[in-house]
């Protein structure tokens, strides 16, 4: 039987980001989201939850995330679930987390960056090697620019 394990959430941050290395020299970086949901419930009444959840991204990822994130930045993360399981003074203690593949910043930059432009603030891009004839990525060309 297939399995997969691919999961997509967008939150806010509910701390800065914790960026350590380990002895190998990889970066990891621990963040905190927060995800919101809101519903009526069958009274009419407005509700909001919120489910917390814990973070890990790696490398290069990591180190970008500590560089430009910071307590209430909006993020993207996809990723995988991952299960912990830990025994402390005696106690049993389990988790669910998840392995970020990618994570995409949704926000402005935070202030005092010392790059004009980054990842996060969507800035000016250069046109996709795809995208030669100058018409609008992912639009239409007007009919006098088709070669046909």
């Amino acid at each position: 039987m297939a399995s997969l394990n691919k999961v997509f959430i967008i939150g806010n941050l509910t701390r800065d980001p914790e960026v350590r290395y380990l002895p190998s020299g990889a970066a990891v970086a621990d963040i905190r989201l927060a995800a919101n949901r809101r519903f009526k419930t069958q009274q009419g009444e407005d509700k909001e939850e919120t489910c917390y959840v814990n973070v890990s991204a790696w490398g290069r990822q990591a180190e970008t995330c500590g560089q430009y994130l910071s307590k209430g930045s909006p993020v993207l993360v996809e990723g995988r679930l991952r299960y912990e399981e830990w025994e402390k003074d005696g106690q049993k203690n389990s988790r669910i987390s998840i392995t970020a593949e990618r994570v995409q910043f949704m926000g402005s930059p935070r202030s005092g960056s010392e790059y004009g432009d980054s990842p996060a603030s969507g800035g000016d891009r250069a046109p996709s090697p795809n995208n030669q004839g100058g018409a609008p990525e992912g639009g239409a060309a007007d009919d006098d620019d088709l070669p046909f």
